[in-house]
């Protein structure tokens, strides 16, 4: 399975490309889309959906992992991440790819094996699943991956307890 992981945001928005299989992870792709503050927001979002539509041109993942977005204290900036969010759901649903979503709390969880786990903490674990020789830069490349984990880790965990529920049929 190919799934991009995608840490959203407006300024920065990390991706990540995973292949995942029997158990084994490979790293086919990981970058930003770093946009410009001088730049109009209209513009800002263009170049979010133009490049990620590029990145699945060019990497054809399965599936697509990205974080839910959670309320913090300033309003118009999660409204600005939510706007960003929108174009990049939309890229991924135009390339027909299947959208899931998981809160930070759920990455934590599936990548170190505790939700409270701090940022380097998961990004420590997500170099040593992945063989990386550091961690990725910026930190949104990093969280992408994560998260690209997390799809794997729980499409398996669900992939299991299928095959169990139909033998018990």
């Amino acid at each position: 399975m190919r799934v991009l992981g995608i840490d959203p945001g407006y300024a920065i928005v990390g991706y990540g490309v995973i292949d995942y299989n029997q158990s084994r992870f490979k790293v086919v792709d990981f970058g930003a889309v770093q946009t410009k503050a001088s730049a109009p927001f209209s513009e800002r979002l263009q170049l979010i959906f133009e490049t990620l539509i590029k990145v699945i041109d060019a990497c054809q993942p399965e599936v697509m992992a990205i974080e839910k977005v959670f309320y913090n204290t300033n309003a118009k900036t999660v409204i600005d991440v939510c706007q960003a969010r929108g174009v990049i759901v939309l890229a991924a649903q135009l390339k027909g790819l299947e959208i899931f979503e998981y809160t930070p709390l759920q990455v934590k969880q599936s990548v170190v094996g505790y939700g409270r786990a701090d940022k380097k903490q998961v990004q420590e674990m997500t170099r040593v699943l992945l063989k990386l020789d550091a961690v990725p830069k910026p930190d949104d490349t990093a969280d992408a991956l994560a998260l690209a984990i997390c799809h794997a880790h729980s499409s398996s965990a669900n992939s299991l307890i299928q095959r169990a529920s139909r033998t018990m049929l």
